[in-house]
């Protein structure tokens, strides 16, 4: 079950990157650069949904259900071991200055 919730996460993550790198920015023309284009606005101008900003949106929910549920599963009792300070050896006296 991990390892295919470790696959849709990095599948989600590969997608989440594209979907957001393909976006035009709010001012990529050049009338965003003088002020123009929707700029009596708070937010800039408002247009439908488009299929991009759709995607965006469905890959943050599945990115974020699967980053909970992964981090949910790390934590559980039947996947932890224990402290990791557990596994390291003790630490050894230093050499005396005696030793030369």
């Amino acid at each position: 079950m991990s390892i295919l919730l470790y696959f849709i996460h990095v599948v989600v993550s590969v997608i989440l990157i594209l979907v957001v790198l393909l976006q035009t920015g709010k001012r990529a023309d050049l009338a965003g650069a003088f002020g123009g284009g929707g700029s009596q606005t708070a937010f800039g101008t408002r247009g439908a949904a488009t299929v991009l900003s759709k995607a965006t949106t469905i890959a943050a929910v599945v990115f974020m259900l699967t980053s909970l549920a992964l981090s949910l599963m790390s934590t559980s009792a039947e996947h932890a071991t224990g402290s990791v300070l557990e596994e390291t050896p003790a630490p050894t006296a230093p050499a005396s200055p005696d030793n030369k």
